[in-house]
């Protein structure tokens, strides 16, 4: 049998999976790590098949077939009907009592709060927000890129970079650093042979990814036009944080504002600044702060708060990702 008042955490995000399994009181019974979770690319079973190994190892080494609660915060769960869909093929793998399916953003924000309120901005290949509060409303946005309104991450700055820096060497934009900088990068020696390259195949498209530090490289530099995306990624995540903060009718008190992702991560003195100036001018009581904590911690939290834990079992809990705090 399960034991009474478990949870399997899981965080699965599209390069790799973190699973973890707690018992009421906070205490860490055994963590696993999976790879990537994606089903727009090889389907729903198939993600799942792949979700299983890492969680039925966790499971066994707890010593326990199923769990009371799982909590799910998985990448591509990006509209309620996905997390339906999901949390109905989670909960015909029998792992847990109840389940909850969230997107993995939801993980970040939980990881980096005291309680369940506040405001998560995610950005790393792509870019997301949401948020929440204790009495379970939510703020969120599609996140599905160009189709839902999205601009921002490191896929979107790359493709921004290279547009510039593409009509700067043919002479249709102005002048640019870029045009130097990303195919230097790659041992190119104009854009025009880094157009080549990208477009017969010889370079692969996700070496794109690469050129979002060279763009921030370039944007310490003082290139015009490379800090122009940089602050345009600041106001992209600055008026996100206040939609969300808006919605759930937080602009007038102060809340945590998680700023999470590999690109924001980074540390890019222009970013971060740009941020914070522009959340003390359009959302003056929102207190950004960067996540440094692992989103299986939030995954973990969020199980918890559905077993209503005590803050004593969800600072142990914390402090088991966290050690630091002691």
């Amino acid at each position: 049998m399960g034991l009474t008042g478990t949870v399997l955490a899981v965080d699965a995000g599209n390069s790799k999976t973190d699973v973890a399994v707690l018992d009421a009181a906070g205490k860490v019974l055994a963590t696993a790590r999976g790879g990537g979770f994606r089903p727009p690319t090889v389907g729903v079973e198939r993600a799942l098949a792949a979700l299983a190994e890492p969680v039925e190892r966790a499971l066994a080494e707890a010593g326990v077939p199923y769990v009371s609660h799982v909590s799910a915060c998985l990448a591509n769960a990006d509209l309620p009907v996905e997390e339906e869909q999901l949390a109905a093929a989670v909960t015909a793998r029998a792992w847990g009592a109840s389940v909850a399916v969230r997107n993995d953003t939801f993980a970040v924000l939980r990881a980096g709060v005291a309680e369940p309120r506040g405001v998560a901005v995610v950005c790393g290949a792509g870019i997301n927000c949401v948020g929440m509060r204790p009495d379970g409303r939510t703020a969120r946005f599609p996140a599905l890129g160009r189709l839902s309104g999205d601009w921002g991450g490191g896929w979107a700055l790359a493709e921004e970079a290279l547009w510039h820096a593409a009509r700067a060497e043919d002479g249709r934009g102005g002048t640019t650093e870029l045009s130097r900088t990303l195919p230097a990068h790659f041992g190119l020696p104009t854009m025009a042979a880094l157009i080549e390259s990208l477009h017969l195949g010889r370079l692969a498209p996700a070496r794109r990814h690469e050129l979002t530090p060279v763009l921030f490289a370039t944007a310490a530099d003082d290139d015009p036009v490379a800090r122009s995306l940089v602050d345009r990624l600041a106001e992209e995540v600055t008026r996100m944080a206040k939609i969300a903060l808006a919605r759930l009718d937080l602009l007038t008190e102060p809340t945590p504002v998680l700023l999470g992702g590999s690109v924001l991560a980074a540390g890019h003195p222009q970013l971060d600044q740009g941020i914070r100036t522009r959340l003390t001018t359009q959302a003056p009581l929102a207190n950004p702060q960067l996540v440094t904590a692992p989103p299986v911690l939030g995954a973990a939290l969020l199980g918890l708060d559905h077993l209503a834990a005590t803050p004593e079992a969800l600072e142990r809990a914390r402090l088991a990702w966290e050690p630091s705090r002691t």
